[in-house]
């Protein structure tokens, strides 16, 4: 409503309203999105003193064809008091513009200039036109009209005030010139315009404009300019430092906020600077790999070596709502304020594109498997409202967005058959861990062969490697390795301080099955038949009638 009448439906696409009653109903009703407003309000607000007879009976039609025009885009609600429109109050502009324009204002209250001005600008976009202009003859207007536009004058003050104090002043004195010329006798503005002007060098100017204010303030309403603006000019004939032009603010990148690794990484060498150079040239890389494949590790070891970038790290596994997405990230970013974790997904999408957006920002949204969706919605959101923001996600399936670079994260390298030196990845893992688990442990010629079977049993999976050399406490490796036939019980008892699902092989295999649907899940029962590598054809054959399209079989599959 902050410029011609627009309602689009849930689903984006733009919903014709015919009349100009109705739209001037679903217009009022949408200022109290969601809230019932009495049938009495309502007639007074939409024919103020001409009344029609039968009042009543005309808002009745005028509901019955709103609803008619809405068509199930949205829902017209009532009850014995009134009616509602059955909209989230974060989905309408003069609303939004509201809260975000008051976040604006708390933020540089607070002094994070740069979040203000991005928090404010956001706000002011909103506006299309003049607020509510296609209703000026509707009674409830002008008060309404006269509100929105004062917030406007105000956010753009406080829009411009942050980015004065973030050393922008030069790009202000034009705009500052075009609005004191529309509102003369504002006097924040001028204000405003005296500060940008004296920290330009341009203090004639300053003083200028000062007197002339001055001037028309008492030849025109008899009164002496605002304290405020008596001190500015006080502080300029002092020379205040404060006052003095300062360099645009930049702030140095902060030091990665990334859990603390208490193990050493073995392997993955190349997987690490492929990571970042694909952050160099993607927005969102996905490492996707099965579970245990060490793609958290992964993720921590390649963010931990960006040096020119703020990093975020977002551990996404115990969140169980969908919806908590966002409250999540708020939380890692350091956002506790209880308003805005409670806020509209969309208040709260702003307030991380905020913080994401005042420089250069790598975030790290791990787990993402069990809210997929919510968290590709969440990735799609943020990057478009953050250009300098890119994200480095893990999961057990891609997030599938335009642009998504995947990198595909399997098994260590295991050695090859005959090899007389196997000092692969997943044999130094294991006597890594070995060595941590019982520190007498020396990979030598006399268990060699054992480390090696170990490993190429648990097919190089770097969680299952070092759950088997955790059993070294109580096993020798020739008992491990004569146990994997039985690796379920075998492969317990892992690290306590673990996520509940990496504590057991079969925790980590039951998170993955439990993500799947009835189909996936019969799906992957089918394919247990093939021990190694199958055609298309077998598995057509094996999994065609599994309860899922041939071309959607092959789609899990990938």
């Amino acid at each position: 409503m902050l410029g011609p009448f627009r309602l689009s439906a849930p689903d984006g696409r733009a919903v014709e309203v015919g009349g100009l009653r109705v739209r001037t109903l679903l217009a009022r009703l949408a200022l109290d999105a969601g809230r019932t407003v009495a049938a009495e309000v309502l007639i007074a607000d939409l024919w103020g003193s001409a009344q029609p007879s039968g009042a009543l009976n005309a808002l009745q039609s005028l509901v019955s064809r709103a609803r008619r025009a809405l068509a199930g885009s949205l829902e017209l609600r009532s009850d014995q008091s009134g009616y509602a429109l059955q909209v989230a109050p974060d989905d309408v502009d003069a609303i939004r513009f509201a809260w975000l324009a008051a976040d604006g204002r708390r933020l540089l209250r607070a002094g994070h200039v740069d979040a203000a001005a991005g928090t404010l600008r956001e706000a002011l976009a909103l506006w299309r036109g003049g607020a509510l202009v296609d209703f000026v003859d509707a009674p409830f207007v002008e008060a309404q009209a006269a509100r929105l536009e004062e917030l406007r004058l105000v956010a753009l003050a406080d829009r411009m005030d942050a980015d004065l104090q973030a050393g922008r002043h030069v790009d202000l004195v034009p705009e500052l010139e075009g609005l004191c010329a529309r509102y003369p006798l504002r006097e924040r503005l001028a204000a405003l315009r005296v500060r940008a002007l004296y920290a330009c060098g341009r203090q004639a100017d300053a003083f200028a404009v000062y007197e002339t204010l001055r001037r028309r303030l008492d030849d025109e309403l008899a009164v002496e300019p605002s304290q405020e603006l008596k001190d500015l000019h006080v502080a300029m004939l002092r020379g205040d430092p404060a006052l003095a032009p300062r360099p645009e603010s930049r702030r140095e990148p902060s030091q990665p906020v990334l859990p603390t690794r208490l193990s050493s990484f073995v392997g993955r060498e190349r997987e690490i600077e492929l990571v970042r150079s694909e952050l160099v040239n993607s927005r969102l890389v996905t490492l996707f790999g099965p579970g245990g494949a060490g793609k958290t590790r992964l993720a921590i070891e390649a963010a931990a070596g960006v040096s020119d970038q703020r990093v975020w790290f977002v551990e996404l596994a115990p969140v169980r709502d969908a919806h908590d997405v966002t409250s999540a990230v708020l939380t890692a970013l350091g956002v506790r304020e209880t308003r805005l974790l409670e806020a509209p997904k969309t208040h709260a999408l702003s307030r991380v594109a905020d913080v994401c957006s005042a420089e250069p920002t790598l975030l790290v949204l791990d787990n993402c498997e069990h809210v997929i969706n919510a968290a590709a919605e969440f990735a799609q959101e943020v990057m478009s409202r953050s250009p300098q923001l890119r994200v480095l996600a893990t999961s057990r399936e891609p997030l599938a967005l335009t642009g998504e670079k995947l990198l595909p994260v399997g098994p260590l390298a295991l050695p090859q058959a005959d090899d007389p030196a196997p000092e692969t990845a997943a044999v130094r893992l294991f006597a890594d861990r070995a060595a941590a688990a019982r520190p007498d442990f020396v990979l030598d010629e006399r268990n060699t062969g054992d480390v090696v079977a170990i490993c190429r049993g648990l097919d190089g999976m770097p969680l299952a490697i070092e759950l088997a050399a955790a059993r070294l406490r109580a096993m020798s490796v020739r008992q491990i390795a004569d146990r994997l036939d039985d690796r379920f019980r075998l492969l317990t008892n892992g690290n306590r301080a673990a996520m509940p699902r990496h504590r057991t092989l079969r925790a980590v295999v039951e998170w993955s099955w439990d993500l799947l649907t009835p189909p996936e899940q019969v799906l992957a029962g089918r394919l247990s038949v093939f021990a190694g590598n199958a055609s298309a054809d077998a598995v057509s054959a094996v999994c065609a009638d599994a309860g899922l399209p041939a071309a959607e079989v092959f789609y899990v599959l990938i």
